[in-house]
């Protein structure tokens, strides 16, 4: 008499159960669902930050050809919060390519903590959030590494405008003597 055990394995092929290596899933822009990796996030706010400023040129112009000062606040302001609630949105889009909670996206808030969110690696396949981001492209990876550069600029400003503004005021004062 044979009798099969029942503590025994399968000897059934048994396929992986998961996720195609090479399935991404698309990015939402507008979206806190799905997940975005380091570089696209660095792209999108660089490319964010660059048309806020573009708007606010754009409004200051409009405003000295009109003469008018009510324009600039106006478009600036609603161009600001939707700046805001974009990067909003794609923070919580990285926490979630990091596999984790839309939440902890304010911890953001925090100096030096934010730095997290450029550094810190996505998990590698599908999360509990999706599908991994697609590859980033030529354009994502020129506008993100532009990143830097706009932050240097900004930190070379900030350094040199105001030691030049003080050598003005003095060469002034040293001519009037």
């Amino acid at each position: 008499m044979h009798t099969a055990n029942p503590y025994a394995p399968p000897r059934a092929a048994v396929a992986d159960v998961g996720h195609d290596p090479g399935v991404t899933a698309p990015v939402k822009n507008w979206s806190a669902q799905g997940r975005i990796g380091r570089l696209r996030y660095l792209a999108h706010l660089t490319g964010a930050y660059v048309l806020l400023a573009l708007v606010g040129f754009v409004a200051g112009f409009i405003a000295a050809m009109l003469k008018t000062q009510m324009a600039v606040p106006v478009a600036v302001g609603a161009a600001l919060i939707a700046y805001l609630w974009f990067t909003v949105l794609k923070t919580i889009q990285r926490s979630h390519d990091m596999d984790w909670s839309g939440w902890t996206s304010l911890l953001a808030l925090i100096p030096l903590v934010g730095l997290v969110w450029v550094f810190k690696a996505g998990t590698a396949g599908g999360n509990r959030f999706g599908l991994p981001p697609p590859p980033n492209s030529l354009g994502v990876k020129i506008l993100g590494l532009l990143f830097p550069i706009v932050a240097g600029i900004g930190i070379v400003a900030a350094i040199a405008l105001p030691a030049y503004q003080d050598y003005t005021t003095r060469a002034r004062a040293a001519q009037q003597r």
